[in-house]
């Protein structure tokens, strides 16, 4: 069985999107086809809790998966390497 090659690519951005939106609020949607991410912020000093969407990323079920785990490695990675900073401190 042959092994199967990671793929490089060549990633580009925007300067609109580099600039990146903060977030403190994320909802997430599921239904047959895709998976929704809406990230946005609470809107301080509001009459009513309010958030606002500053983004929608729409994905297929698959990528979502992906998504996951690349995330939880990162944000584990993360700690490990603060657990480490506070170790040495």
């Amino acid at each position: 069985m042959a092994e199967e090659q990671k793929k490089q690519y060549l990633v580009k951005i925007s300067e609109e999107v580099e600039n990146g939106h903060f977030t403190n609020a994320v909802s997430v949607h599921f239904n047959g086809n895709e998976c929704v991410l809406d990230m946005g912020y609470t809107l301080p000093n509001a009459e009513k809790p309010t958030i606002k969407i500053v983004s929608r990323i729409n994905m297929t079920h698959k990528t979502a998966e992906s998504f996951l785990k690349v995330l939880s490695n990162a944000l584990l990675d993360f700690k490990n390497k603060n657990e480490k900073n506070e170790k040495k401190d």
